[in-house]
C-alpha cells in the first residue's frame, strides 16, 4: 500500500493526529508572540526635548533632556530612540521580516534533504535562545541583531510547522488542519495584547512571552518524523515504523501490525533535487509567457497582502485607545476571516479570482475611509474592518497561487510569491511612522496597495472546478486557456468528464 492507503487504515485525524496537531498549532502562538513583540516593546510615547540647566562653562553645547509624558518602558524610552535616533524602531522590525525571507529560503530546502523534525526542533531551539537573547540585550545593536535571527528561526520553522501539520494527517484533513493553524498564529496576537498589559516593562514581557516556547520545545521533542517524507525518501521501513506508533495511538494496533509500504526508488531524486533542474524551473517563470504574466501579478498581489496585512498590525499600538486592547482585537478580528473565505471561494458566482480581489478592493476601501471620518473610534473600526478583509485576501492568495502553477513548477512559484510577500513585511513596520509626514498618510499607503493589488489580481484566470495544469505543456494549449477563460467547470460523473455549467 502507499501512504495515503496506510493513513486511511492507522486513522486519518485519530488521537494521536490531534495530540501532535495540537503541539505544532500551540507552537504558531508562540512565533506570533514574537512577530507582534516590537508593537508593544518598540512604543513611542508622547515626548518633549528640554534643554538642561547650567552647565560647566567649558561644555560647548547644552545637552538635551527628553522628558515622556507617559512613564513607559520600552526601547524607545531605555535608549532614547527619539528624533534622528526614531528610525531605529523601524529598522528592528525590518530586520525581524528580513530574517524571515532569509529563513523561508533556508530552511525549506534544508528540510527536504535532511528532515522536517531535526530542520524544526533546531529552529526553534535557537529561536528560543535568540529570544532571550532580545531580553537581555545590553544595546540596540544587539537587540537588532537578535531581532534578525529570532526572524531568520521564526520564517524556517513556521514554514516546517506548516508542512508537518499536513504530513501528519490524511489528505482529506490538509485543508481544515492548514486553516487551524492561521487561526491559531490569530490567537496568539490576540493573547499577546493580554500579556502585555499584565506585564508592562519590556525586558520582562520579551522574556515572559520567549519562555512559552521553552514549553513547546519540549513538547515538539515526541514529535516523530513525517511518514511521508521518510516514503518520498525511500525510507519505508523507518516510514512503517511511524505509522505504526500513529495505529498505536489512534487505538488500531492491529490494524498497524500489517502495514507494509510499497518499496519506491528514489533515484532520480539527486536529478530532481539539482541546482540545474531547480534553475529551469525559475527560469520557465520568467520565459514563459503565461507564466511570467502570472508570476507578476501574482507577487504584487502577495506583496501588498503583506503589506497591508502586517502595517494594519504593527500599527495597532499606534492607534487611539488602549494598545493593549487594540493588540488583542487586531487578532480576534482575523478568526471570522477564515470561514468567510471558505464560503466565497467555493461559489460558482465568486470563485478564487472575485473573492480574492473583492476582498482586497474592500480592505483598501476600509482604509480609505479612515481618511474621511475624524471620530477616533470609527477610525479604529474601519482598520478592523480592513484587517479582518485583507487577511481573508491573503488566505485565498495562497489556495489560488498554488491552483494556478503546474504541478511541475509549483514549488518554485509558491516560492517567489512568498520572497515578494516578506518584501511587504519588511516594510510593513516603516508605514506606521509616515504618520510624521502627515496622520492620513499609512492609510493612504494600504488604500493603494488593497485597491491596486485587487484590480491586478481580475487579470488571473479561474481556476474554481477546473483541473490544475500538471505540466507547461498542458499550461500553453490553447484547449486548456479556453477552459480558465471560460466559465467554471463541473464535474459530470456520468460521462466522466469536466463540463461547463
Amino acid at each position: 500500500m502507499d501512504v495515503d492507503e496506510a493513513f486511511r487504515v492507522v486513522g486519518e485525524f485519530g488521537p494521536f493526529q490531534k495530540r501532535a496537531v495540537f503541539v505544532l498549532s500551540l507552537t504558531q502562538v508562540y512565533m506570533a508572540c514574537q512577530s507582534m513583540l516590537m508593537v508593544l516593546v518598540g512604543f513611542t510615547p508622547q515626548y518633549r526635548v528640554e534643554q538642561q540647566e547650567a552647565v560647566p562653562s567649558d561644555q560647548l553645547a547644552l545637552s538635551p533632556r527628553v522628558v515622556f509624558a507617559e512613564d513607559v518602558d520600552s526601547i524607545v524610552t531605555e535608549w532614547l530612540l527619539v528624533r534622528q535616533q526614531a528610525y531605529k524602531v523601524g529598522l528592528a522590525g525590518s530586520l525581524f521580516f528580513a530574517g524571515l525571507l532569509v529563513g523561508n529560503v533556508v530552511f525549506g530546502p534544508l528540510s527536504d534533504r535532511i528532515g522536517r523534525r531535526p530542520v524544526y526542533l533546531t529552529g526553534l531551539f535557537f529561536e528560543v535562545l535568540f529570544g532571550y537573547m532580545t531580553a537581555f540585550a545590553p544595546s540596540y545593536e544587539v537587540f537588532a541583531l537578535s531581532r534578525l535571527l529570532v526572524g531568520l528561526m521564526n520564517g524556517g520553522i513556521g514554514l516546517v510547522c506548516f508542512v508537518l501539520v499536513q504530513e501528519y494527517v490524511g489528505r482529506s484533513y490538509w485543508a481544515m488542519t492548514g486553516t487551524l493553524t492561521s487561526m491559531c498564529f490569530a490567537v496568539g496576537i490576540a493573547l499577546f495584547g493580554a500579556l502585555g498589559y499584565l506585564v508592562q516593562p519590556w525586558r520582562s514581557l520579551a522574556t515572559t512571552a520567549n519562555s512559552s516556547g521553552v514549553l513547546f520545545f519540549l513538547l515538539s521533542v515526541t514529535l516523530p518524523e513525517s511518514p511521508r517524507w521518510l516514503y518520498c525518501r525511500g525510507e519505508a521501513e523507518r516510514a512503517e515504523e511511524v505509522l505504526r506508533r500513529m495505529a498505536l495511538g489512534n487505538g488500531n494496533g492491529k490494524a498497524g501490525s500489517s502495514l507494509k509500504l510499497h518499496r519506491i526508488v528514489v533515484a532520480n531524486a539527486a536529478t530532481s533535487n539539482s541546482p540545474t533542474r531547480k534553475g529551469a524551473g525559475l527560469t520557465q517563470l520568467v520565459v514563459h509567457p503565461i507564466l511570467r504574466r502570472r508570476t507578476m501579478v501574482l507577487m504584487y498581489v502577495w506583496y501588498a497582502c503583506s503589506l497591508v496585512y502586517y502595517g494594519l498590525t504593527l500599527g495597532a499600538g499606534d492607534s487611539t485607545g488602549s494598545r493593549y486592547v487594540n493588540v488583542a482585537m487586531y487578532g480576534l478580528v482575523e478568526l471570522p476571516a477564515y470561514p468567510l473565505c471558505i464560503y466565497f471561494i467555493n461559489k460558482h458566482w465568486a470563485g478564487r479570482r472575485k473573492s480574492m480581489s473583492s476582498f482586497l478592493c474592500l480592505a483598501g476601501s476600509a482604509c480609505l475611509c479612515t481618511m474621511f471620518i475624524p471620530n477616533s473610534t470609527a477610525v479604529t473600526s474601519l482598520a478592523l474592518l480592513g484587517k479582518l478583509l485583507v487577511s481573508a485576501a491573503f488566505n485565498i492568495a495562497y489556495v489560488y497561487t498554488a491552483e494556478l502553477y503546474p504541478t511541475a513548477i509549483r514549488n518554485a512559484g509558491l516560492g517567489l510569491c512568498s520572497m515578494a510577500c516578506r518584501v511587504g513585511g519588511i516594510l510593513a513596520p516603516f508605514v506606521p511612522s509616515m504618520r510624521a509626514l502627515h496622520s492620513s498618510m499609512p492609510f493612504t499607503v494600504f488604500c493603494l496597495g488593497g485597491l491596486s493589488a485587487g484590480c491586478l489580481g481580475l487579470l488571473l484566470p479561474e481556476t474554481l472546478n477546473s483541473p490544475a495544469p500538471e505540466t507547461l505543456e498542458e499550461l500553453g494549449s490553447p484547449a486548456h486557456s479556453r477552459m480558465l477563460e471560460s466559465k467554471p467547470l463541473l464535474y459530470d460523473g456520468e460521462n466522466r468528464k469536466f463540463a461547463h455549467k
